[in-house]
């Protein structure tokens, strides 16, 4: 049977607390950590050589599905109770509301050098110091909204944008690419400044401090944002049922992404499994 996903906002006080506690286990043990690591090595932009799986490509989203759905896994053998909830930023926009109370994630960073100092993952706790990082810094920050240079979270017109794309995505199937429902909501935008980023993009530089980066994952919204994306992917699918995740076959060499992006019945890396194999978790999870 198929477990639920649920939006944050409505954890009862007792699923918040598994939640969090089962992340504490996991980064007790050493097994969060991993899943840093891993990001960080398959975080490979446009401008870098070799394959690119995890960001600036038509994968992004089944290899943050399966990504998702490992990190799931870890948190249920802890306590099998437990799912991921999703953030839905189009709604929960506040800096004092779900998920950055005291009980789930904490607070924004502190003025002077945005370290989290509230919640289960502050510093001082004793249980959340950062060890795998671009950086060599050791606690969690955040610049909730960018105080120096604010921006706001994407909004449901931005989402809707991209929901509208009936294309899956299109060549050159990269940052670059102007149409396409995984650009659209990966957030890859033209021109400087705010305007470049878009939803998931957005996200990432709203949060501030280690979501900056390919170690994003030190801060534990990064699951309940990517949940969200997950859960628009698959609104996605249902408005476009006869669309599918492209490319269906791998450009050739004349091409410049040749040997660069993923097709449809490629092995997506790390793991043993294809996009198409990722398309449809419906038997595995659905949202509430």
């Amino acid at each position: 049977m198929a477990y639920i996903r649920k939006d944050v906002s409505t954890l009862t006080a007792a699923e918040r607390r598994r939640f969090v506690n089962a992340l504490l286990a996991l980064k007790k043990r050493g097994e969060y950590d991993a899943f840093v690591r891993m990001h960080i090595d398959h975080y490979v932009s446009d401008g870098e050589g070799g394959l690119r799986s995890a960001h600036m490509a038509p994968s992004f989203l089944p290899w943050h599905r399966r990504f998702l759905l490992d990190l799931e896994t870890a948190l249920r053998r802890v306590d099998p109770s437990v799912t991921v909830p999703y953030w839905d930023w189009t709604r929960d926009r506040a800096t004092t509301a779900a998920p950055w109370t005291k009980d789930l994630l904490g607070g924004d960073g502190r003025r002077s050098d945005h370290q989290v100092t509230t919640g289960p993952f502050a510093y001082a706790t004793g249980n959340w110091t950062i060890k795998e990082n671009v950086t060599d810094g050791t606690f969690l920050t955040r610049d909730l909204g960018r105080a120096a240079d604010p921006i706001d979270l994407p909004g449901r017109s931005d989402v809707e944008t991209a929901l509208a794309d009936p294309a899956y995505d299109v060549s050159p199937w990269d940052s670059t690419a102007a149409r396409g429902f995984r650009n659209r909501l990966e957030g890859w935008g033209s021109g400087s400044g705010s305007a470049a980023w878009r939803n998931h993009n957005r996200v990432h530089r709203w949060v501030g401090g280690v979501m900056l980066g390919g170690a994003s994952v030190n801060d534990p919204v990064f699951w309940l944002h990517h949940a969200f994306v997950d859960l628009l992917w698959t609104r996605w699918q249902s408005r476009h049922s006869e669309h599918r995740y492209l490319p269906a076959e791998p450009p050739g060499p004349a091409s410049r992404q040749y040997r660069r992006v993923v097709a449809r019945h490629e092995k997506l890396p790390p793991w043993n499994v294809t996009p198409d194999q990722l398309e449809d978790a419906s038997r595995i999870y659905r949202y509430a």
